[in-house]
């Protein structure tokens, strides 16, 4: 199955946390924190401006990106995790 995220909308898949810290201490699954990076999936054509004038996503797929925390919705499909956000809740682009 395919995602075709709508309007401004993107798909990112989260990147796995650490499992364990850098001094070698092993964190269960509720200390970890939430990833913020993740890899762009899908992108949507653009958000439609009142004059009808589409603004192009400026995102691509592959990208290595920076999300909010706790932004979007997390759906599962074929049993992978992703998550659809809004193109203003990528912070930056890891390059």
């Amino acid at each position: 199955m395919k995602i075709r995220p709508l309007a401004d909308r993107v798909v990112i898949k989260l990147v796995e946390a650490e499992e364990k810290t850098h001094n070698g201490i092993f964190l269960t699954a509720n200390a970890q924190e939430k990833p913020q990076v993740a890899e762009v999936i899908a992108v949507g054509p653009g958000k439609t401006n009142d004059d009808g004038v589409r603004t192009p996503v400026e995102l691509k797929v592959g990208d290595k990106v920076i999300a909010a925390k706790y932004a979007g919705t997390e759906v599962k499909i074929d049993g992978e995790e992703y998550t659809i956000i809004a193109e203003k809740d990528v912070l930056a682009i890891i390059e």
